[in-house]
């Protein structure tokens, strides 16, 4: 049994394994919805919309990367934006089918 220094050694972990487990674990969570079904996170101003020629999982691991460069890039360029009342409507009325992952405080939706 090697000693350490009460698992400190584990606190801060090499950030290209925090990007693995990030891509893991938000690959593991992409699933299909309906926008019906997504009200309830559109009514708290919490859904924003990736743009479908983007990797939805690539997206929601730079946010969880709080990578605010790439950020800021993306939002300069329109691939993300929050989803706005246009747009909210016209998927209700065809209760469109998206690809979303939950990457708090942000739920991040995909036109299927």
């Amino acid at each position: 049994m090697v000693e350490g220094d009460g698992g400190s050694e584990h606190l801060d972990p090499d950030p290209a394994d925090r990007e693995t487990l990030l891509r893991r674990e938000y690959h593991s969570q992409t699933a299909g919805i309906h926008w019906h079904d997504m009200q309830t996170w559109y009514a708290r101003g919490s859904v924003i919309r990736v743009d479908g020629a983007m990797n939805l999982v690539e997206v929601a691991v730079q946010l969880g990367l709080d990578n605010t460069a790439q950020f800021k890039q993306w939002i300069t360029e329109g691939s993300i934006v929050p989803v706005d009342d246009e747009q909210a409507l016209a998927w209700y009325e065809t209760n469109q089918e998206m690809w979303a992952v939950v990457a708090p405080p942000w739920v991040l939706v995909q036109q299927r």
